[in-house]
């Protein structure tokens, strides 16, 4: 996919910053859509499925960590990259960003081309044909173990017959870990596998998401190898 063909949704209370980041994408051939609180961006985002979305945090009407938590359990976002524009030294922000479901933050004050560096490292990643997927039994689209369902289509999985929606990321953590049972994964290799090698995330990202898949499949399910990784047990 060529940068033409990518659209991002720009959300942000100060219209300079706004004007400032549009300006620098549209350059390079993105198409360009701004909001300026985080209930104008779901709307926007409904509407436009945006490839990419960035979202400053204090806005508002609705901040960009309750904005973020609404547009992941939309459906049709599933596959939409999120990242935080945050203030150095916000390392609060950061925390609640992955929580909440976003994929990265974007630190500001942050120059033009190391902007452009990172939207097009988040876009590539979000498009990588090998990115990690699921495992699925054959010919079907869903995998059982144990009370887990997990549905590779909807980013879905089942837990005693409750379903949940998980974030992306949650998602392809997950897939990961269940692709080998029993597997330990190293935390570089789940940052590889998952985030990938262009994209810079914080040292309690993976540790975090952890949390949240344990909160939501139960805490027997996944194991920590303290100071290795993590692996998945039926």
């Amino acid at each position: 996919m060529s940068e033409s063909t990518y659209t991002i949704l720009l959300v942000d209370d100060e219209v300079d910053i706004l004007e400032f980041i549009s300006y620098n994408l549209e350059k390079e051939g993105y198409k360009v859509y701004t909001a300026q609180n985080g209930a104008e961006a779901i709307k926007i985002a409904e509407k436009k499925i945006p490839d990419l979305i960035i979202l400053d945090v204090m806005m508002p009407e609705m901040d960009g960590i309750a904005a973020c938590e609404e547009l992941r359990k939309i459906p049709s976002l599933q596959n939409t990259v999120i990242a935080f524009l945050t203030a150095r030294g916000e390392d609060y922000s950061q925390i609640a960003g992955f929580e909440a479901g976003a994929d990265d933050y974007i630190t500001k004050p942050i120059r033009p081309k190391v902007l452009v560096s990172r939207v097009k490292a988040l876009l590539k990643r979000s498009s990588s044909v090998g990115a990690p997927a699921p495992v699925v039994a054959e010919n079907t689209n869903t995998l059982t173990i144990g009370n887990l369902v997990i549905d590779k289509e909807r980013y879905l999985i089942k837990r005693d017959d409750q379903e949940m929606i998980l974030p992306r990321k949650e998602f392809e953590l997950l897939s990961l870990l269940v692709s080998k049972p029993g597997k330990v994964f190293t935390r570089e290799e789940i940052y590889y596998s998952v985030w990938g090698d262009n994209v810079v995330v914080g040292d309690r990202t993976i540790d975090v998401h952890i949390r949240k898949l344990r909160e939501k499949i139960g805490n027997d399910h996944i194991k920590t190898l303290k100071g290795i990784g993590y692996k998945f047990v039926e």
